[in-house]
């Protein structure tokens, strides 16, 4: 008898260190899992600037409440802007934009002096938003006679900045999230314009899927923008090669020039150029 109850006693005790440690284990083990669901968030805000809260719950295979505590979180440790439906990166916040770093600003630093080679004297030039294009306005060279046209605010507030380059603004109805015009007014004074070039901050990019975005106003604006242009160029970082969102702006064929800041010689860069694509 008092064999059992010893036993018993025993068994009771590992029972309930058993549950002590799984108690701990899966705290910790939630503690990590939040950490790295919220550097993907980040990280997905660095490549495209926006991130949907229904596509980050099938991303992470976490539920709609998981994602909007995370998102609460870094919105109330002041890394990202939440807004209904997702979030913002902090660039698209002017308190925060001047002092906020630019995600692989070195890259676009390259691929930003890459087009500028492709800008001649008293071109048309239709660009959209982004922070690459916002490098090349700033490095465009100041004796540059050339007339850009684009619903992007920082751009715009970019090109005003350049002694010599004429300034034309689209539309009149501005797309708070992506801080460019979009709508019935900017497509219609787009479609008005015979451009030479159109030059495009990318989203996602692949072989298949073309170019794709996550905003519909914006791929409508720019599907506009390439039809109405003798070359379109596409600008994006390689980290965003081979991704790809869930609507499609236009398809591979659709691309004159895919300017990244790797070699042209690289080698994830040669399904493009079999492609047909000109890479620089």
């Amino acid at each position: 008898m008092c064999r059992d109850v010893l036993f018993f006693a025993f068994f009771f005790e590992i029972l309930r260190l058993f549950a002590v440690f799984l108690f701990i284990f899966r705290n910790k083990l939630t503690v990590v899992l939040k950490k790295e669901r919220q550097a993907y968030i980040l990280h997905r805000l660095d490549l495209h600037n926006k991130v949907l809260s229904a596509k980050l719950c099938v991303d992470m295979n976490v539920s709609e409440d998981t994602v909007r505590r995370d998102l609460q979180e870094l919105a109330e440790a002041g890394r990202l802007i939440k807004v209904h439906g997702g979030a913002l990166s902090l660039a698209f916040n002017e308190v925060h934009f001047s002092s906020s770093p630019v995600y692989s600003q070195t890259q676009k630093a390259v691929i930003a002096q890459k087009v500028i080679g492709l800008i001649r004297e008293n071109m048309y030039v239709l660009t959209s938003g982004g922070t690459t294009i916002i490098e090349m306005a700033k490095r465009l060279p100041p004796q540059l006679r050339a007339t850009f046209i684009t619903g992007s605010i920082p751009a715009v507030n970019a090109y005003i900045a350049h002694p010599n380059i004429n300034v034309v603004v689209v539309g009149d109805k501005v797309n708070k999230e992506s801080k460019i015009t979009v709508g019935a007014s900017a497509i219609a004074k787009i479609r008005e314009v015979n451009a030479d070039l159109c030059i495009l901050g990318t989203n996602a990019i692949d072989l298949r899927r073309g170019i794709t975005d996550s905003d519909w106003e914006v791929v409508e604006l720019k599907k506009a923008m390439i039809a109405t242009s003798a070359k379109t160029v596409c600008l994006t970082i390689a980290e965003k090669l081979n991704s790809f969102e869930a609507l499609q702006v236009c398809e591979l064929k659709q691309i004159d020039y895919l300017v990244t800041e790797l070699d042209p010689t690289d080698r994830l860069l040669l399904p493009y150029i079999e492609a047909g694509v000109t890479v620089l």
